[in-house]
Parts: structure tokens; C-alpha cells; sequence
């Protein structure tokens, strides 16, 4: 940002303020000529059970994406989007490295039409002896359906109080003192230490504004065997989590927030793109900000029978306080009959909790102080991501543990 900021100070200083204006609006006609070229190059066809994508204009490209590989399709509208009708197609494949390129763009009510016939096409198996009939399928145009059974909407006041108590809010008024007070005793800055200040102090408080904007309006519903987020204010995303696909639930509860008895709920979601860049297009947010009565029930939706408050959790043997002097008895990990729970955290408190069925692996591990002390660490890995881990068990414990987790493991994956 500085950079770019420096170069076009630079060029304005240089060819004046009309040559610089023109300069930028021949760039930006020159971006929009290129989008609507490609807009127009775009196309699509759903043949059989695989969904084609043509684009391009001197290069022509068609990519072929099974149905039976696809795990979510997700209707995105960026804030022009929103002003002009439009919405986007965003497609996850298992074993993508990242987000397919989105039909962009498509009419709202068309983007809902094909998202629920790609999801219907990907959940049906094809019928025996199947060939793709050639020619594009028409595609019905109609109103999005009803978005099933209300959970919780997250209240917006309750979002911008929340993300008030972070570190980076507090820090903002010893920053703002910090640069008058330079300003004051330097008497002058250059353009290069002002955009310098200026965009050190945008950083604090990127990650805050950007929680608000992506989870304004946060509403959470129950569709069958599906979970519905919507949320968004500038750019609005209409997701859907299939339970089967969820691996782990992580509860946090915020040193700041605890004050007011808040926490936050996130997933752990397979299939979704390990590379992908923009980690905002990951479905991981299921409760943004909410009190425990909240995330009880929430929780209870996801993975039935399951109580936050009723987790039997034990800290380590007392001998791991040379290890973790201050967070030992922090640390926890117990079994239910459903999942695998873990806490750890000292001043941020964590909980993650992992069904049986969507255990991939799990290790024991031992450092060389670990060995010393006779402790051991206990991971519990999913296709999903980090999955958990009991820090510092006894020895014994820690196998017995492992044992116990493999077995619950597969006998959870047979029933299913």
C-alpha cells in the first residue's frame, strides 16, 4: 500500500493533476472493457452429472467438473453485485487446491436456480447405464427456496461491542497519541513516514472492521441435514455446511469478552480448498459472538447429545507444571460418548471438540523434556485441518488414550 501510494504521489508530482486524472480513468475503462469481454466469453453448460465452464476469447478454455466431486456451491454478491442485481457462483471440489474460479456473473435469481440443481445433481446417484446427453441442459430461473429452519441471527450492536473488546481497539488510542506526539516534535512529515503511520495504524484494525463487514447480519438456520449461514454487508455469502462434512467444533472465549459472558463458535470443514488465499471463503464461522446458552444449542443442532458445560475434562498429572507452569490447569482433555474434547489457553480460553467418526489418525508424541518428565502428547487428526491434541498426559495415559480413540473411531465410522 505504501508503495502504490508513493508511486502515484510520484507520477502526480511529475505529469500534473489533469494528465494523472486522465490516466486513471483510461486505466479504469480499460479494466471495465476487459471485464465485460470476459464477461461475455463466459458461459456454461450442465451436461449429464458435470458441469462445464467455457471461457476465454483468443484463448478458449473449458474445464469439466464432476458433480459427484462437488461438496458446496456458494452465492457470493461483492458490494457492486448488490447494486446491480448480480450474484456469483463459488464451487468447492474435493481434492481442489483451491476455490473453483466463480460464474460471475450470473442474475440472483438464476444463481440460486443453479445452485440448488447443482447441490440436488451432486446428492443423486446416476442412474445405471447414464451417458451425458449432449447440448447444454436448460437451466429453471425461480426464487431461491426457503432457507429451512431458524437457529440464531446474530444482533449487529452485540458484533461491533464485541469486536470494541479486542487488543487492537485498545491499542488504537496509544497509537493516535503516539503519532500527534511525533507530528508535534518532528514539525513536519514526509509523504513516505505519514503513509508509513497511517497504514501501520489501518493494520491494527484491519482484522476487527473486517469481522464486522463479513459477519454483519450473521444468521444461522437448520435445512434437513444441512446448516444455512448467511452473512455479510458489503460483500453478502449464502453458505451451506452439510453436517456429515463437519470434523471439529472450536469454542473461544476472548480474555475481554469474558466479561460479559460471551464466546465464539467455529467448524472445521472438509473438503474445502487447504490453499486457498482468502480464508474468508472457508464456511468455519457458526456463532461470530453469543452467550453459552446460544452456543449450547447450536452445538446440539451440529452434534446432537453434546453439552459444552458437561465435557469431562481433566488436567494433566501435576508434574507438567514444569512444562506449563502457568496454563496447566488450563489444560484438559476427556472423552463422551460422542466426541473427544481438549482445552487449553490461558489468557484466550479454547475448547475443540472432534466426533469419533471424524477421526483420520491418531499419534502420540514425545519431546525430548517430555520424555524426562514421563508425558506425552495425544493428537487426534481430521481430514479437516488441525483436529486436537491432549498436551502433556502420563505415558500410560497417553496410549491408553490413543487406544480408546482408535476404537471409538472405527466403531463410529462403522454405524455410519
Amino acid at each position: 500500500m505504501v508503495v502504490i501510494a508513493g508511486l502515484s504521489w510520484s507520477t502526480l508530482s511529475r505529469v500534473g493533476f489533469g494528465w494523472f486524472v486522465a490516466m486513471v480513468i483510461v486505466i479504469v475503462l480499460g479494466a471495465a472493457v476487459l471485464a465485460v469481454v470476459s464477461w461475455y466469453n463466459t458461459g456454461y453448460q450442465v451436461v449429464g452429472r458435470e458441469l462445464r465452464i467455457h471461457e476465454g476469447l483468443l484463448w478458449r478454455r473449458t474445464r469439466a467438473i464432476p458433480l459427484e466431486r462437488l461438496q458446496a456451491v456458494e452465492v457470493v454478491r461483492p458490494l457492486l453485485a448488490q447494486l446491480t442485481g448480480l450474484a456469483e457462483l463459488r464451487l468447492e471440489v474435493v481434492g481442489g487446491g483451491k476455490t473453483e474460479a466463480p460464474l460471475a456473473f450470473l442474475s440472483v435469481a438464476e444463481a440460486s436456480a443453479l445452485r440448488q440443481r447443482l447441490l440436488a445433481l451432486a446428492g443423486r446417484p446416476p442412474a445405471a447405464g447414464q451417458a451425458a446427453a449432449p447440448g447444454p441442459v436448460p437451466t429453471p430461473i425461480g426464487p431461491e427456496p426457503p432457507a429451512g429452519r431458524p437457529l440464531h441471527a446474530v444482533r449487529n450492536h452485540d458484533l461491533l461491542v464485541s469486536q470494541l473488546l479486542t487488543p487492537q481497539a485498545f491499542l488504537l488510542p496509544f497509537g493516535v497519541v503516539f503519532v500527534a506526539a511525533q507530528f508535534l516534535s518532528e514539525g513536519s512529515w514526509s509523504f513516505i513516514a505519514v503513509a508509513s503511520t497511517l497504514t501501520a495504524m489501518a493494520g491494527i484494525l484491519l482484522q476487527p472492521v473486517r469481522r464486522v463487514l463479513d459477519d454483519w447480519r450473521f444468521q444461522l438456520a437448520r435445512d434437513d441435514d444441512r446448516l444455512r449461514i448467511r452473512n455479510g454487508l458489503l460483500e453478502t455469502r449464502v453458505q451451506t455446511v452439510p453436517l456429515h462434512r463437519v470434523q471439529t467444533i472450536g469454542v473461544t472465549w476472548p480474555l475481554l469478552w469474558r466479561v460479559k459472558g460471551w464466546l465464539r463458535l467455529r467448524l472445521e470443514v472438509a473438503g474445502y480448498a487447504s490453499g486457498e488465499s482468502d480464508q474468508r471463503n472457508r464456511p468455519d464461522r457458526l456463532l461470530p459472538v453469543g452467550d453459552l446458552p446460544t452456543a449450547e444449542m447450536i452445538v446440539a443442532e451440529v452434534l446432537p447429545g453434546v453439552s459444552l458445560s458437561a465435557l469431562p475434562l481433566t488436567a494433566p498429572p501435576t508434574r507438567a507444571r514444569w512444562l506449563s507452569p502457568l496454563s496447566r490447569q488450563v489444560l484438559g482433555a476427556g472423552l463422551t460418548e460422542q466426541v473427544f474434547a481438549v482445552r487449553a489457553g490461558l489468557l484466550t480460553r479454547q475448547v475443540t471438540v472432534v466426533p469419533y467418526a471424524r477421526l483420520q489418525s491418531v499419534r502420540v508424541v514425545q519431546g525430548p523434556l517430555q520424555r524426562l518428565l514421563r508425558l506425552a502428547t495425544v493428537h487426534a487428526d481430521t481430514a479437516g485441518g488441525a483436529g486436537a491434541a491432549a498436551v502433556d498426559r502420563d505415558v500410560a495415559e497417553a496410549w491408553a488414550l490413543a487406544a480408546e480413540l482408535s476404537a471409538r473411531g472405527h466403531a463410529a465410522r462403522r454405524q455410519e
